[in-house]
């Protein structure tokens, strides 16, 4: 079997050479990490301490990782922990989050690759976030004599229909895990439909209620507020995580309404860095004053400016904490949505696209509570804008309700730690 995944994976490889070499030179991806990508030489771990080999395939599941890290070396200060990541820029903000931790790029799902990392990493608990079944590294693990895990799992309606359709070979790879730690009942059954022991599959809620801060006043909030000049009585409409064409669709609010309501700001945080220079095209066509927050540090701030494009991966969280009217992105086309949990937690009016799939038992907590808004177009999210800043306990009652719903979700994080010490000291 390893050698057939081997071969598909090297058509594959073949088939998408083009497009990764013509991504390579526009965008700078894929550039980085061939030696651990594609022949496992991964950092070698020295000495003889238990070891715990975390995966995150990118930014969201890097900051999902936090709340567990946290819990595990408070208790097992004498585990070592080390993180891998798929992406550039989850590689980039796992480095600046966990340093002097060790990162580094997982090797692609080659036999000879994984196998020479397990070689090097000497893990005794892998543990994957989400939904990262790579056959290979799973079965790599298990040779190796490690525990293998998936914590915070999900299974999209999506993943579930592609996963069913190949159910035996799936089947098989669920039940060489050990356990896994579900964001709740219905993706707990999906997993046992497709092949899963029963005996291994807990629900345990999501991680990311855990790791949501829920204190506007934290200390990289504050300083972030600080460097762009954001006054107490100033109003923030964020739009975070956008993606095209949610951008323009934020900043036609805020020129509507803006004339009206002088103390309104719009902060654009785009999901990928590699459109962050398409969107400084747009606001520099837009004729309003705006700024770029990698100026910020370089003391280049524009006191004029109500525009903020936050051109900076890994602050997202901290950005939610200054706002008070928030729009989540990924949500009005077909991407399945982004995180809505930050921008609730800090209690603010929170607002999303029709479109929110990859979230959808959030959303579903959110619009039952009364704690969210669903936009479908242009014309909602500014109606829905504007209703916040003509009714200020409107808003205020929103973030509230969605505040509270944070706070009731909280625990998964300690539930899932006892099950990954549970494999540890099996």
């Amino acid at each position: 079997m390893p050698y057939l995944l081997n071969l598909a994976y090297l058509l594959l490889l073949v088939v998408c050479l083009p497009w990764l070499l013509g991504t390579a030179l526009r965008k700078g991806k894929y550039r980085e990490g061939f030696g651990a990508k594609l022949l496992g030489r991964v950092p070698i771990r020295q000495g003889a301490e238990r070891c715990v080999w975390l995966h995150a395939v990118s930014v969201g599941e890097v900051n999902l990782l936090g709340p567990l890290l946290v819990r595990l070396e408070q208790q097992h200060p004498d585990w070592v922990h080390v993180i891998s990541t798929t992406t550039k820029t989850g590689f980039e903000l796992a480095k600046k989050k966990y340093a002097p931790r060790t990162v580094f790029y997982c090797p692609l799902d080659f036999s000879w690759a994984v196998r020479t990392a397990m070689k090097r990493i000497r893990p005794n608990l892998l543990v994957l976030a989400e939904l990262e079944l790579w056959p290979n590294l799973i079965w790599a693990a298990k040779r190796h004599g490690a525990k293998v895990a998936v914590v915070n799992g999900r299974l999209s309606d999506r993943s579930f229909r592609g996963y069913r359709r190949v159910r035996p070979f799936v089947a098989r790879l669920l039940q060489s895990l050990d356990a896994i730690a579900a964001q709740n009942d219905e993706y707990a059954a999906r997993f046992c439909q497709l092949g899963a022991r029963p005996e291994i599959v807990q629900r345990t809620g999501s991680i990311k209620f855990d790791g949501a801060q829920t204190d506007r006043d934290n200390s990289k909030t504050r300083q972030l507020a600080e460097a762009a000049g954001i006054e107490p009585d100033d109003i923030v409409f964020l739009a975070g995580s956008t993606q095209e064409p949610e951008e323009q669709l934020a900043l036609a609010v805020y020129r509507e309404l803006a004339a009206a309501y002088p103390r309104l700001r719009l902060i654009v945080t785009p999901r990928h860095p590699e459109r962050f220079q398409e969107v400084a095209e747009l606001l520099g066509r837009s004729g309003l004053a705006w700024q770029r927050r990698s100026r910020l540090d370089e003391g280049g701030g524009d006191p004029q400016a109500r525009v903020l494009l936050v051109d900076a991966v890994g602050e997202l969280g901290a950005w939610w904490g200054t706002a008070r009217i928030a729009f989540v992105g990924g949500s009005m086309g077909t991407r399945g949505g982004q995180n809505m949990i930050e921008p609730a937690a800090y209690g603010a009016a929170v607002s999303f696209g029709p479109h929110t799939s990859n979230f959808r038992d959030v959303v579903g907590l959110m619009l039952q509570r009364q704690a969210a808004v669903v936009v479908a177009d242009r014309e909602q999210l500014a109606a829905f804008v504007r209703r916040c800043l003509a009714e200020p306990e409107f808003a205020d009652d929103l973030g509230r309700r969605a505040r509270q719903l944070v706070l009731e979700q909280l625990g998964a994080a300690d539930k899932t730690c006892q099950i990954l010490e549970s494999l540890m000291s099996a």
